[in-house]
């Protein structure tokens, strides 16, 4: 086996201290970080996301295996190249109330943090009025709410009504994601924008942040 199949393969077993020994043997081989992340830690969630959906996966083996990922983003994630154009933007993260899976959370907070936006981490099982807090606090431009149970998605709608309801919806841009979120659920939920995948939102958020700022900006005016 290759490198990246051992991370993958440790990853889905949840043995975390041999995830983060693999990712920190193959950075120390040169291997490129990002190829890591995707080829190693990303490709392993997407298995286990897969296994996850077809039930051949139990609740507390993906809990492990949240754990091994975490473990290998703490090691990969200082090394990943930030881009050459820092986004001057503040970003608020959580995954909604009531689900406490963090692997879509932690893959996002990751990718974004190499744009040069600093990424407020609210965790897991967080409030609606938690997140409204954090907004009140931190003042974010962005806010990103995850949702990885089918239980649990109409939370995100629940977010977006209370920030609304204290008046803090005009001032930020809010995306979703998460295994059971569509496109259709987004829209329906009020919010701006769905991605399907971490990297994908890094991906157009490189390109299209100063847009979105800026018009968003202008509609407050």
């Amino acid at each position: 086996m290759d490198i990246y199949e051992d991370i993958r393969t440790n990853l889905l077993m949840g043995h975390a201290k041999e995830v983060k020994a693999l990712v920190e043997k193959a950075l120390a081989l040169r291997y490129p970080p990002e190829s890591i992340l995707q080829d190693g830690l990303i490709l392993g969630v997407e298995m286990l996301s897969y296994k996850f959906r077809t039930s051949s996966v139990s609740v507390p083996e993906a809990l492990m295996a949240t754990r091994a990922l975490n473990m290998g983003l703490k090691a990969v994630t200082p090394f990943l190249k930030v881009s050459q154009k820092p986004h001057s933007c503040r970003a608020i993260i959580g995954t909604v109330e009531g689900d406490l899976h963090d692997i879509g959370k932690n893959l996002v907070k990751t990718y974004v943090s190499t744009l040069g936006i600093e990424v407020v981490d609210l965790g897991v099982d967080v409030s609606k009025e938690e997140f409204a807090q954090a907004v009140i606090k931190w003042k974010p431009q962005l806010v990103m709410i995850s949702a990885l149970l089918l239980t649990t998605v109409d939370e995100i709608r629940e977010v977006i009504q209370e920030l609304k309801r204290q008046n803090l919806r005009k001032d930020v841009v809010i995306f979703v994601g998460g295994l059971p979120v569509t496109p259709e659920l987004a829209r329906e939920a009020g919010a701006d924008y769905y991605s399907q995948d971490a990297l994908e939102l890094r991906n157009f958020l490189d390109k299209n942040l100063e847009k979105i700022l800026k018009v968003k900006k202008s509609n407050k005016s």
